[in-house]
């Protein structure tokens, strides 16, 4: 099923430039920052012995030190746009390692159907805002594939927590759905239309 009309055409335009933003900063600056980084590495072994030659080793370790932060703060504003991981692997390995880089209670259950860059994007987007919000609180998380749609799961949310779904799927022509238990906590439903 592909997603209809013009707002769908539009949706999933918008998913295809986030990726494409995620890919441009990782094949462009994170890799010339990591080959700054690596000949700074072969510029303080070449120093040669000499007066002063410690004050410039401190110098290209400070530079390289300054390298290495910076390249993880564009690793984190790539994911933070598009994760690559979700590129490369998927929805489940996409929230399993987004699990463990939070230390959220959360269980995660995905198959490994593929469904297009925009409903993977946004089900993910969905899933990491909820489990934020979660904090402390044990999560289900379920990705399943049924009739042309991603279906995500989850389960031991707070209801309130519906209208940050929505904003993820029904851009993309998805539905919401919440259900029981009633204990103030909720499972919500979220249905994706693979494209």
């Amino acid at each position: 099923m592909t997603l209809g009309g013009e707002h769908g055409r539009r949706a999933q335009a918008v998913w295809r430039r986030r990726r494409g933003l995620e890919r441009a900063l990782h094949d462009g600056p994170a890799l010339r920052l990591s080959a700054l980084s690596l000949r700074l590495g072969v510029l303080r072994a070449e120093v040669p012995a000499a007066d002063g030659a410690d004050a410039w080793r401190r110098g290209l370790d400070d530079c390289a030190d300054e390298i290495a932060a910076a390249l993880q703060e564009l690793r984190e504003v790539a994911g933070a746009i598009y994760p690559s991981l979700l590129e490369e692997a998927g929805l489940g390995p996409a929230l399993r390692e987004l699990v463990a880089a939070t230390g959220a209670r959360a269980r995660v259950d995905a198959v490994d159907t593929r469904c297009g860059t925009a409903a993977e994007g946004a089900a993910y987007f969905a899933a990491a805002a909820c489990l934020a919000a979660a904090r402390d609180d044990p999560v289900d998380v379920g990705v399943r594939v049924e009739d042309d749609h991603l279906v995500l799961v989850l389960a031991g949310i707070d209801p309130g927590l519906r209208g940050t779904v929505c904003d993820e799927a029904e851009p993309l022509g998805g539905t919401v759905e919440v259900g029981g238990p009633g204990d103030g906590t909720a499972t919500i439903t979220a249905r994706f239309p693979c494209a």
